[in-house]
């Protein structure tokens, strides 16, 4: 059971960011079906209007749930980028790691942050925060251009089939569709898999 939130441990100033993660915990624990403005008012310990005032109505409050989301991947992917010492294919798989270990730790954020129908996509924050994880992907693959020359092409290529394969991977992964494939190998981890998975990918780079 999500706790709930007294009204004394906010300020009015801090009710948009305890709605936020209250509705991320009810999602992560029930599913999106159960994220509506009534319930995660009742677990923040506000009045089922108060919400309102911040997000409109429940697209609003997803939409900003899944920028709260993109902000957070955008930010492990640049960590993954920039903690890696290795070349600009040592970073790109860094980031195609960190990609699929944050859709695992996130599952149903992650999804929410694809559900395109449920997301009001012209509203300014959550454009923002796709950008900026968009962002840390094109950084990873242009700064393979500093190994080899790349045409806009080339760039653009290589970044969409580097989304395709993590992103697929990720998807399969949360749908139970790898759970044959693992079962076979016997002693291998989700993590090695993963490695051997990026390692193939780039075996022809």
């Amino acid at each position: 059971m999500v706790k709930r939130v007294s009204r004394s441990t906010y300020h009015h100033g801090d009710l948009k960011s305890a709605v936020l993660l209250a509705a991320e915990k009810i999602l992560e624990r029930d599913g999106l079906q159960a994220v509506t403005l009534r319930e995660v008012a009742r677990t923040v310990g506000v009045s089922h209007t108060a919400p309102k005032n911040h997000f409109g109505d429940l697209t609003g409050l997803l939409t900003e749930l899944a920028a709260v989301g993109y902000t957070k991947f955008a930010a492990a992917l640049a960590e993954a980028v920039n903690s890696t010492s290795g070349n600009a294919g040592d970073r790109l798989r860094a980031m195609g790691s960190a990609y699929v270990v944050f859709a695992r730790a996130h599952p149903k954020l992650f999804l929410l942050m694809f559900h395109s129908e449920r997301l009001d996509m012209k509203r300014p924050s959550l454009l923002a925060a796709i950008d900026q994880s968009r962002q840390s992907l094109r950084t990873a693959v242009i700064s393979m251009a500093e190994d080899r020359p790349m045409k806009p092409l080339q760039v653009a290529a290589k970044a969409t089939a580097s989304w395709a394969l993590v992103h697929g991977l990720a998807m399969l992964l949360l749908d139970g569709r790898l759970k044959n494939t693992m079962a076979s190998l016997p002693g291998v981890d989700v993590e090695i898999f993963l490695e051997a998975v990026l390692d193939a990918a780039s075996a022809g780079d």
